[in-house]
Protein backbone atom coordinates (compact mmCIF):
# COMPACT_ATOMS: atom_id res chain seq x y z
CA UNK A 1 0.00 0.00 0.00
CA UNK A 2 1.57 3.25 -1.02
CA UNK A 3 1.98 6.01 2.11
CA UNK A 4 1.26 9.70 1.04
CA UNK A 5 1.77 12.48 3.46
CA UNK A 6 0.20 15.75 2.79
CA UNK A 7 1.83 18.64 4.44
CA UNK A 8 -1.10 21.49 5.56
CA UNK A 9 -4.99 20.73 6.19
CA UNK A 10 -6.16 23.80 3.91
CA UNK A 11 -8.12 23.78 0.69
CA UNK A 12 -5.10 22.64 -1.37
CA UNK A 13 -4.39 19.76 1.10
CA UNK A 14 -7.89 18.73 1.58
CA UNK A 15 -8.69 18.49 -2.00
CA UNK A 16 -5.66 16.43 -3.07
CA UNK A 17 -6.32 13.63 -0.15
CA UNK A 18 -9.49 13.37 -1.19
CA UNK A 19 -9.52 13.03 -4.85
CA UNK A 20 -6.08 10.91 -4.08
CA UNK A 21 -8.28 8.64 -2.23
CA UNK A 22 -11.34 8.76 -4.48
CA UNK A 23 -9.28 8.20 -7.64
CA UNK A 24 -7.44 5.16 -5.57
CA UNK A 25 -8.75 3.89 -2.47
CA UNK A 26 -5.65 1.75 -1.83
CA UNK A 27 -3.48 4.63 -0.94
CA UNK A 28 -3.28 5.05 2.84
CA UNK A 29 -3.22 8.74 3.17
CA UNK A 30 -2.57 11.24 6.13
CA UNK A 31 -3.02 15.36 6.37
CA UNK A 32 -0.73 16.47 8.85
CA UNK A 33 -1.57 20.33 10.31
CA UNK A 34 0.85 22.19 12.51
CA UNK A 35 -2.69 24.51 14.10
CA UNK A 36 -5.61 23.27 16.38
CA UNK A 37 -7.49 23.68 13.24
CA UNK A 38 -7.78 22.97 9.70
CA UNK A 39 -8.89 24.84 6.61
CA UNK A 40 -9.07 27.94 8.45
CA UNK A 41 -8.36 30.05 5.36
CA UNK A 42 -11.88 28.87 3.68
CA UNK A 43 -13.43 29.60 6.98
CA UNK A 44 -12.39 33.07 6.62
CA UNK A 45 -12.65 33.88 3.26
CA UNK A 46 -15.33 36.05 1.26
CA UNK A 47 -16.22 37.36 4.62
CA UNK A 48 -17.36 33.50 6.16
CA UNK A 49 -19.19 32.64 2.79
CA UNK A 50 -15.90 31.16 1.01
CA UNK A 51 -15.63 32.68 -2.18
CA UNK A 52 -15.63 29.01 -4.13
CA UNK A 53 -13.98 30.17 -7.26
CA UNK A 54 -14.72 32.33 -10.39
CA UNK A 55 -17.09 32.05 -12.90
CA UNK A 56 -14.79 32.36 -15.77
CA UNK A 57 -14.85 29.27 -17.97
CA UNK A 58 -12.15 29.74 -20.37
CA UNK A 59 -8.81 28.05 -19.52
CA UNK A 60 -6.59 31.04 -21.31
CA UNK A 61 -9.37 33.86 -19.92
CA UNK A 62 -8.84 32.22 -16.60
CA UNK A 63 -5.18 32.51 -16.67
CA UNK A 64 -4.81 35.96 -17.19
CA UNK A 65 -6.25 36.33 -13.58
CA UNK A 66 -2.62 35.54 -12.18
CA UNK A 67 -0.10 37.96 -11.87
CA UNK A 68 2.46 34.97 -11.34
CA UNK A 69 1.87 31.59 -12.69
CA UNK A 70 -0.50 32.75 -15.55
CA UNK A 71 1.67 30.79 -17.89
CA UNK A 72 2.28 27.63 -15.89
CA UNK A 73 -1.59 27.26 -14.57
CA UNK A 74 -2.70 26.97 -18.42
CA UNK A 75 -1.83 23.59 -18.91
CA UNK A 76 -3.57 22.22 -15.83
CA UNK A 77 -6.91 24.71 -16.18
CA UNK A 78 -7.10 22.32 -19.18
CA UNK A 79 -7.08 19.27 -17.09
CA UNK A 80 -9.68 20.75 -14.19
CA UNK A 81 -10.98 24.13 -14.14
CA UNK A 82 -14.34 26.01 -13.10
CA UNK A 83 -16.85 24.26 -14.75
CA UNK A 84 -15.08 21.02 -12.68
CA UNK A 85 -15.28 22.99 -9.87
CA UNK A 86 -18.84 23.59 -9.57
CA UNK A 87 -19.20 19.36 -10.80
CA UNK A 88 -17.08 18.50 -8.06
CA UNK A 89 -19.50 19.95 -5.36
CA UNK A 90 -22.45 19.20 -7.15
CA UNK A 91 -21.47 15.72 -7.15
CA UNK A 92 -20.94 16.39 -2.96
CA UNK A 93 -24.37 17.81 -2.68
CA UNK A 94 -23.12 21.44 -2.79
CA UNK A 95 -24.58 23.74 -4.83
CA UNK A 96 -23.20 26.75 -5.72
CA UNK A 97 -24.33 30.25 -7.02
CA UNK A 98 -22.68 33.01 -9.38
CA UNK A 99 -23.51 36.79 -7.84
CA UNK A 100 -22.89 39.79 -9.98
CA UNK A 101 -19.46 40.14 -10.31
CA UNK A 102 -18.91 36.54 -10.96
CA UNK A 103 -17.35 35.51 -7.93
CA UNK A 104 -19.15 31.78 -6.67
CA UNK A 105 -20.04 31.15 -3.64
CA UNK A 106 -22.30 27.93 -1.84
CA UNK A 107 -25.61 28.78 -2.17
CA UNK A 108 -26.09 28.58 1.77
CA UNK A 109 -23.30 31.36 2.07
CA UNK A 110 -21.82 29.42 4.76
CA UNK A 111 -17.77 28.72 4.43
CA UNK A 112 -18.86 25.81 7.04
CA UNK A 113 -20.78 23.93 4.36
CA UNK A 114 -17.34 23.35 2.25
CA UNK A 115 -15.25 22.87 5.53
CA UNK A 116 -18.06 19.95 6.63
CA UNK A 117 -17.91 18.78 3.22
CA UNK A 118 -14.32 18.27 3.17
CA UNK A 119 -13.91 16.81 6.71
CA UNK A 120 -16.95 13.95 6.24
CA UNK A 121 -15.20 13.05 3.20
CA UNK A 122 -11.93 12.43 4.77
CA UNK A 123 -13.90 10.41 7.85
CA UNK A 124 -15.68 8.52 5.19
CA UNK A 125 -12.31 7.70 2.79
CA UNK A 126 -10.24 7.09 6.44
CA UNK A 127 -7.93 9.85 5.65
CA UNK A 128 -6.31 10.93 8.98
CA UNK A 129 -5.85 14.32 9.76
CA UNK A 130 -3.49 15.12 12.73
CA UNK A 131 -4.40 18.52 14.05
CA UNK A 132 -1.15 20.31 16.35
CA UNK A 133 1.31 18.23 14.44
CA UNK A 134 3.89 20.75 12.43
CA UNK A 135 6.58 19.38 10.54
CA UNK A 136 9.97 20.23 12.20
CA UNK A 137 11.84 18.25 8.44
CA UNK A 138 11.88 16.35 6.19
CA UNK A 139 14.19 13.67 4.76
CA UNK A 140 14.47 11.78 1.62
CA UNK A 141 15.66 8.16 1.49
CA UNK A 142 16.28 6.08 -1.84
CA UNK A 143 13.16 5.71 -2.69
CA UNK A 144 11.17 7.03 0.42
CA UNK A 145 10.80 10.10 2.59
CA UNK A 146 11.02 10.16 6.55
CA UNK A 147 8.58 13.65 7.28
CA UNK A 148 9.61 14.62 11.17
CA UNK A 149 7.16 15.93 13.38
CA UNK A 150 7.95 16.60 16.77
CA UNK A 151 5.96 13.80 18.36
CA UNK A 152 6.27 11.64 15.55
CA UNK A 153 8.30 10.43 12.59
CA UNK A 154 6.17 8.90 9.43
CA UNK A 155 7.69 7.03 6.34
CA UNK A 156 5.86 7.34 2.88
CA UNK A 157 6.39 7.42 -0.63
CA UNK A 158 4.87 10.63 -1.35
CA UNK A 159 5.00 14.21 0.63
CA UNK A 160 2.75 16.91 -0.87
CA UNK A 161 3.40 20.19 0.75
CA UNK A 162 0.95 22.66 0.97
CA UNK A 163 1.08 23.93 3.75
CA UNK A 164 0.72 27.83 2.13
CA UNK A 165 2.55 30.95 2.36
CA UNK A 166 4.48 30.61 5.40
CA UNK A 167 8.51 30.79 6.37
CA UNK A 168 8.82 27.51 7.65
CA UNK A 169 7.30 25.96 4.66
CA UNK A 170 9.52 27.73 2.39
CA UNK A 171 12.47 26.59 5.00
CA UNK A 172 11.21 23.31 4.32
CA UNK A 173 11.74 23.46 0.28
CA UNK A 174 14.69 25.11 0.63
CA UNK A 175 16.58 22.39 2.52
CA UNK A 176 14.89 20.03 -0.08
CA UNK A 177 17.54 22.45 -2.95
CA UNK A 178 14.22 24.74 -3.54
CA UNK A 179 14.71 28.38 -4.65
CA UNK A 180 12.14 30.41 -2.93
CA UNK A 181 11.22 33.49 -4.16
CA UNK A 182 11.28 36.24 -1.73
CA UNK A 183 7.72 37.02 -0.59
CA UNK A 184 6.30 40.55 -1.26
CA UNK A 185 2.36 41.63 0.06
CA UNK A 186 0.13 41.51 -2.71
CA UNK A 187 -3.72 42.26 -2.90
CA UNK A 188 -3.45 45.88 -0.76
CA UNK A 189 -5.12 48.98 -0.56
CA UNK A 190 -3.50 52.23 -1.41
CA UNK A 191 -2.69 54.66 1.11
CA UNK A 192 -3.17 58.12 -0.34
CA UNK A 193 -3.71 61.51 2.49
CA UNK A 194 -5.23 64.17 -0.26
CA UNK A 195 -7.95 66.80 0.22
CA UNK A 196 -10.15 65.59 -2.34
CA UNK A 197 -11.15 62.48 -1.53
CA UNK A 198 -10.48 62.74 2.63
CA UNK A 199 -14.07 63.26 2.97
CA UNK A 200 -15.63 60.77 0.85
CA UNK A 201 -14.85 56.87 2.36
CA UNK A 202 -17.54 54.62 1.26
CA UNK A 203 -17.89 56.67 -2.21
CA UNK A 204 -17.48 54.71 -5.07
CA UNK A 205 -17.37 54.98 -9.06
CA UNK A 206 -18.41 51.85 -10.96
CA UNK A 207 -15.51 51.85 -13.46
CA UNK A 208 -12.24 53.44 -13.04
CA UNK A 209 -9.37 53.17 -14.93
CA UNK A 210 -6.15 53.20 -12.53
CA UNK A 211 -2.21 53.28 -13.55
CA UNK A 212 0.51 53.32 -11.87
CA UNK A 213 3.04 56.18 -13.19
CA UNK A 214 6.10 55.71 -14.56
CA UNK A 215 5.36 51.87 -15.69
CA UNK A 216 2.87 49.73 -17.94
CA UNK A 217 0.83 48.83 -15.15
CA UNK A 218 -2.57 49.45 -15.37
CA UNK A 219 -6.31 48.23 -14.45
CA UNK A 220 -10.11 49.01 -15.08
CA UNK A 221 -12.66 48.25 -12.89
CA UNK A 222 -14.66 49.15 -9.64
CA UNK A 223 -12.86 51.65 -7.27
CA UNK A 224 -13.56 52.65 -3.79
CA UNK A 225 -12.98 55.22 -1.77
CA UNK A 226 -11.48 54.58 1.77
CA UNK A 227 -10.67 55.90 5.50
CA UNK A 228 -6.83 55.08 3.96
CA UNK A 229 -7.26 56.09 0.31
CA UNK A 230 -8.15 53.77 -2.76
CA UNK A 231 -9.41 50.77 -2.58
CA UNK A 232 -11.50 48.39 -4.65
CA UNK A 233 -11.39 45.50 -7.48
CA UNK A 234 -9.29 48.11 -10.27
CA UNK A 235 -6.51 49.10 -7.55
CA UNK A 236 -6.52 45.76 -5.70
CA UNK A 237 -5.92 44.31 -9.14
CA UNK A 238 -2.78 46.52 -9.88
CA UNK A 239 -1.70 46.32 -6.62
CA UNK A 240 -1.52 41.95 -7.48
CA UNK A 241 0.03 43.13 -10.73
CA UNK A 242 2.46 45.92 -9.24
CA UNK A 243 3.14 43.43 -5.89
CA UNK A 244 7.31 43.28 -7.28
CA UNK A 245 7.61 47.09 -8.43
CA UNK A 246 5.64 48.65 -5.48
CA UNK A 247 8.03 47.28 -2.82
CA UNK A 248 11.33 47.88 -4.98
CA UNK A 249 9.70 51.59 -4.84
CA UNK A 250 9.35 50.86 -0.94
CA UNK A 251 5.50 51.78 -1.53
CA UNK A 252 6.25 55.45 -2.41
CA UNK A 253 4.42 56.10 -5.49
CA UNK A 254 2.23 57.97 -8.06
CA UNK A 255 -1.06 56.69 -9.09
CA UNK A 256 -3.60 58.10 -12.26
CA UNK A 257 -6.93 57.85 -11.76
CA UNK A 258 -9.50 58.25 -14.53
CA UNK A 259 -12.63 58.55 -12.55
CA UNK A 260 -14.45 58.15 -15.56
CA UNK A 261 -12.72 55.38 -18.10
CA UNK A 262 -13.32 58.26 -20.89
CA UNK A 263 -10.35 59.97 -23.19
CA UNK A 264 -9.51 63.35 -22.32
CA UNK A 265 -11.05 64.97 -25.00
CA UNK A 266 -14.09 62.95 -25.00
CA UNK A 267 -14.51 64.47 -21.52
CA UNK A 268 -13.17 68.43 -22.82
CA UNK A 269 -16.10 68.16 -25.56
CA UNK A 270 -18.61 67.50 -22.99
CA UNK A 271 -17.98 70.25 -20.52
CA UNK A 272 -17.81 72.46 -23.55
CA UNK A 273 -21.39 71.30 -24.60
CA UNK A 274 -22.39 71.82 -21.22
CA UNK A 275 -21.25 75.24 -21.14
CA UNK A 276 -23.16 75.84 -23.69
CA UNK A 277 -26.56 74.27 -22.87
CA UNK A 278 -26.69 74.86 -19.25
CA UNK A 279 -24.94 78.02 -19.01
CA UNK A 280 -27.28 79.90 -16.45
CA UNK A 281 -27.04 77.12 -14.11
CA UNK A 282 -24.74 76.58 -11.51
CA UNK A 283 -22.41 73.77 -12.37
CA UNK A 284 -21.80 72.12 -8.81
CA UNK A 285 -25.16 71.36 -7.72
CA UNK A 286 -25.12 68.39 -10.44
CA UNK A 287 -22.81 66.22 -11.63
CA UNK A 288 -22.16 66.14 -15.33
CA UNK A 289 -21.57 62.36 -15.56
CA UNK A 290 -24.28 59.73 -14.21
CA UNK A 291 -21.43 57.42 -12.82
CA UNK A 292 -19.94 60.21 -11.05
CA UNK A 293 -21.57 60.81 -7.18
CA UNK A 294 -22.41 64.21 -6.74
CA UNK A 295 -20.00 64.78 -3.42
CA UNK A 296 -16.78 63.54 -5.46
CA UNK A 297 -17.52 65.81 -8.60
CA UNK A 298 -17.82 68.81 -5.88
CA UNK A 299 -14.19 68.34 -4.66
CA UNK A 300 -12.95 67.92 -8.20
CA UNK A 301 -14.60 71.13 -9.45
CA UNK A 302 -12.97 72.76 -6.30
CA UNK A 303 -9.61 71.06 -7.43
CA UNK A 304 -10.13 72.34 -10.83
CA UNK A 305 -10.14 76.09 -8.94
CA UNK A 306 -13.63 76.52 -9.50
CA UNK A 307 -15.22 78.61 -7.33
CA UNK A 308 -18.54 77.32 -6.01
CA UNK A 309 -20.62 80.26 -6.90
CA UNK A 310 -19.87 79.61 -10.34
CA UNK A 311 -22.33 79.22 -13.39
CA UNK A 312 -21.17 76.79 -16.12
CA UNK A 313 -21.05 80.24 -18.73
CA UNK A 314 -18.54 81.31 -15.96
CA UNK A 315 -16.11 79.21 -17.03
CA UNK A 316 -12.96 79.72 -19.19
CA UNK A 317 -11.18 77.19 -21.18
CA UNK A 318 -8.33 76.77 -18.62
CA UNK A 319 -11.08 75.63 -16.23
CA UNK A 320 -12.44 72.98 -18.33
CA UNK A 321 -9.07 71.78 -19.24
CA UNK A 322 -8.76 71.91 -15.17
CA UNK A 323 -11.49 70.15 -14.89
CA UNK A 324 -11.37 67.52 -17.55
CA UNK A 325 -7.64 66.34 -16.29
CA UNK A 326 -9.25 66.55 -12.78
CA UNK A 327 -11.74 63.74 -14.11
CA UNK A 328 -9.58 61.98 -16.24
CA UNK A 329 -6.11 62.64 -15.18
CA UNK A 330 -6.20 62.98 -11.62
CA UNK A 331 -2.96 62.10 -10.08
CA UNK A 332 -2.47 61.02 -6.14
CA UNK A 333 0.94 60.59 -4.23
CA UNK A 334 0.67 57.47 -2.16
CA UNK A 335 2.44 56.38 0.83
CA UNK A 336 2.37 52.69 2.13
CA UNK A 337 -0.43 50.13 1.85
CA UNK A 338 -2.83 48.93 3.72
CA UNK A 339 -4.19 44.70 3.76
CA UNK A 340 -7.37 43.85 2.10
CA UNK A 341 -9.63 42.54 4.96
CA UNK A 342 -7.85 39.33 6.19
CA UNK A 343 -7.11 37.77 2.75
CA UNK A 344 -3.24 39.03 3.09
CA UNK A 345 -1.80 37.32 0.53
CA UNK A 346 1.72 36.96 -1.07
CA UNK A 347 3.47 37.28 -4.04
CA UNK A 348 6.48 34.52 -3.82
CA UNK A 349 7.39 30.94 -2.85
CA UNK A 350 8.71 28.12 -4.50
CA UNK A 351 10.51 28.79 -7.76
CA UNK A 352 7.90 28.01 -10.25
CA UNK A 353 11.00 26.93 -12.91
CA UNK A 354 11.36 24.07 -10.59
CA UNK A 355 8.13 22.25 -10.91
CA UNK A 356 6.59 20.34 -13.86
CA UNK A 357 3.25 21.57 -13.96
CA UNK A 358 2.05 18.55 -15.50
CA UNK A 359 2.21 16.94 -12.31
CA UNK A 360 2.98 19.63 -10.10
CA UNK A 361 5.91 17.95 -9.15
CA UNK A 362 9.35 18.86 -7.87
CA UNK A 363 11.91 18.44 -10.64
CA UNK A 364 14.70 18.15 -8.42
CA UNK A 365 12.72 15.31 -6.33
CA UNK A 366 10.46 12.08 -7.35
CA UNK A 367 7.37 12.18 -5.32
CA UNK A 368 8.00 15.56 -3.71
CA UNK A 369 4.61 17.71 -4.88
CA UNK A 370 3.93 21.35 -4.27
CA UNK A 371 0.05 22.93 -4.46
CA UNK A 372 -1.13 25.94 -3.27
CA UNK A 373 0.15 29.22 -2.00
CA UNK A 374 3.49 27.46 -1.01
CA UNK A 375 4.34 27.59 -4.87
CA UNK A 376 5.07 31.74 -6.53
CA UNK A 377 1.43 31.61 -7.33
CA UNK A 378 -0.99 34.34 -6.55
CA UNK A 379 -4.37 35.95 -8.14
CA UNK A 380 -6.96 39.09 -7.96
CA UNK A 381 -9.29 39.22 -5.41
CA UNK A 382 -12.64 36.84 -6.23
CA UNK A 383 -11.91 33.27 -5.73
CA UNK A 384 -9.12 32.57 -8.42
CA UNK A 385 -6.89 31.73 -5.22
CA UNK A 386 -8.72 29.02 -4.26
CA UNK A 387 -9.34 27.79 -8.01
CA UNK A 388 -5.22 27.35 -7.94
CA UNK A 389 -6.10 25.38 -4.96
CA UNK A 390 -8.46 23.20 -6.70
CA UNK A 391 -6.81 22.60 -9.41
CA UNK A 392 -3.12 21.76 -8.21
CA UNK A 393 -4.54 19.40 -5.92
CA UNK A 394 -6.52 17.70 -8.74
CA UNK A 395 -3.92 17.13 -10.76
CA UNK A 396 -1.78 15.97 -8.00
CA UNK A 397 -4.29 13.55 -6.81
CA UNK A 398 -4.09 11.91 -10.36
CA UNK A 399 -0.46 11.84 -10.50
CA UNK A 400 -0.72 10.02 -7.23
CA UNK A 401 -3.29 7.79 -7.91
CA UNK A 402 -2.06 6.64 -11.38
CA UNK A 403 1.52 5.91 -9.99
CA UNK A 404 0.29 3.90 -7.31
CA UNK A 405 -1.81 1.52 -9.78
CA UNK A 406 1.09 1.90 -12.25
CA UNK A 407 3.74 0.84 -9.47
Amino acid sequence: MKKVIVIGGGAAGFFAAINAKEMNPSLDISILEKRKEVLQKVKISGGGRCNVTHACFDPKALSEFYPRGQKELLGPFHQFMTGDTFAWFEANEIELKIEADNRVFPTSNSSQTIIDCFLDKTKELNIEVHKGCGVNYIEPQEDQWIVHTKDKDYTCDAVVMAAGSSKKTWELAQTLGHSIVTPVPSLFTFNIKDDRIALLPGLSVPNAHVNLMDTTLEASGPLLITHWGLSGPAVLKLSAFGARILAEKKYSYTVQVNWLSLPLENVKNTLLELRKAEAKKQLILRSAFADLPKRLWEQLVRAAGIAPNMNWADLSNQHIENLAQQLTQCVFKAQGKSTFKEEFVTAGGVDLKEINFKRFESRLHKNLFFIGEVLDIDAVTGGFNFQNAWTGGYVVAKALATDSKHS
